[in-house]
C-alpha cells in the first residue's frame, strides 16, 4: 500500500511539478489479477483498483496492508464503494454475488468480512475502481445499476461543458457514513468539468479520469483559488484534492471521471463557489 501524507497550503505553494505529482497523482491503478491501493491521510480515504482477469481477487488476502488501519480486515471499521468501468464482472459480498455490468456501482458496508472480484469473461475483464473511507456503523449493502443512479444533465456546447452527472452513492440514493461517489461523462466537443470551480471545506475529493483517448491528456487544476496549479493526467489516473483546494479539469478531448468524496458533510451542494474571473 502506497501511503500519502497530508500537505498543507503553505507547503503546497513551494512544491515543484515532480513533488506535486508524487504527493497527489495516483498512477498504475489497474494491474492484471492484482489489487492496488493508495492510502491518503486526507480524511483517510483509500483509492484502489481491482482488475481480475484469470483469477478471483480477494481483498482479505491483503491482510498485511490492512494492518495500517489496526484492523483484521479492510472493512472492520470502513465502508466501500466500487464502480465497474470495464466489461461485466461479479462482486461477491459475504457469499452473495452481485453481477456488475459496465458502469454499475455497489456500496459495501462496514463489518463486511469477504469481498471478492471476478470477471465474467477473462478476454473482456472487469475493472473495479474502488474507494473506501472510515465508518462508524453499518448500512445495508446496495447494488446500484447505472439506470438506478440519479442523472443530471448540465452545461452546454456553448461553454464546452455539456455533461451528465450520475449520482450513485449519494444521500438521495442511500445512506452511508460519509462516502459519496458518482460518475460524470462529458459529451463530444465538451472538455471542461466543475467550472465555475469551488471548494468544500468540510470534505475532500478524489477525481479519477478515464476514457481519455490515446494521445490526449486532462489538465487537472488544484490549489487555492488565488494561486492555482495543474497536474497533467493520462487515462486511468486519479488525483487527491484536499478540502482547501479547487478541483477542476480541462481535456484535449472529452472524457469521463469518477468523483469520490468523504468528510464531515455529505450534502452535495455544500460548496463554496469561486467566480471564474477571480481565479489566479
Amino acid at each position: 500500500m502506497d501511503i500519502r501524507y497530508s500537505t498543507g497550503k503553505e507547503a503546497f505553494k513551494r512544491m515543484d511539478t515532480e513533488e506535486l505529482r508524487k504527493e497527489f497523482l495516483i498512477t498504475g491503478i489497474f494491474k492484471e489479477d492484482d489489487v492496488t491501493a493508495v492510502y491518503s491521510h486526507v480524511d483517510r480515504i483509500v483509492v484502489m483498483g481491482a482488475m481480475p482477469v484469470k483469477e478471483t481477487l480477494d481483498l482479505a488476502k491483503n491482510i498485511d496492508a490492512w494492518k495500517n488501519f489496526g484492523a483484521k480486515t479492510i472493512l472492520e471499521r470502513r465502508e466501500l464503494g466500487t464502480i465497474n468501468i470495464g466489461d461485466a464482472g461479479v462482486v461477491t459480498v459475504d457469499g452473495k454475488d452481485y453481477e456488475m455490468k459496465h458502469f454499475d456501482c455497489i456500496y459495501v458496508p462496514m463489518g463486511t468480512k469477504e469481498v471478492l472480484f471476478r470477471s465474467i469473461d477473462p478476454a473482456k475483464p472487469a475493472k473495479f475502481y474502488i474507494c473506501t473511507t472510515p465508518a462508524h456503523r453499518p448500512y445495508p449493502v446496495k447494488h446500484i445499476p447505472l439506470e438506478s443512479a440519479i442523472h443530471k444533465h448540465l452545461g452546454s456546447q456553448a461553454t464546452s461543458n455539456e455533461r451528465t452527472i450520475n449520482q450513485y452513492i449519494h444521500p438521495d440514493v442511500l445512506d452511508t457514513c460519509q462516502l459519496s461517489m458518482g460518475l460524470t461523462h462529458l459529451e463530444e466537443g465538451s472538455v471542461w468539468n466543475t467550472m465555475p470551480a469551488h471548494t468544500h471545506e468540510r470534505r475532500m475529493e478524489v477525481y479519477f479520469y478515464f476514457d481519455v483517448p490515446e494521445n490526449n491528456v486532462v489538465f487537472h487544476f488544484m490549489g487555492e483559488p488565488n494561486e492555482t496549479r495543474h497536474i497533467v493526467m493520462l487515462n486511468d489516473e486519479a488525483v487527491i484534492n484536499p478540502s482547501w483546494s479547487i478541483h477542476s479539469g480541462c481535456g484535449t478531448s472529452n472524457y469521463t471521471f469518477i468523483w469520490a468524496m468523504c468528510g464531515e458533510n455529505r450534502a452535495y451542494d455544500d460548496q463554496d463557489w469561486i467566480e471564474t474571473t477571480s481565479l489566479k
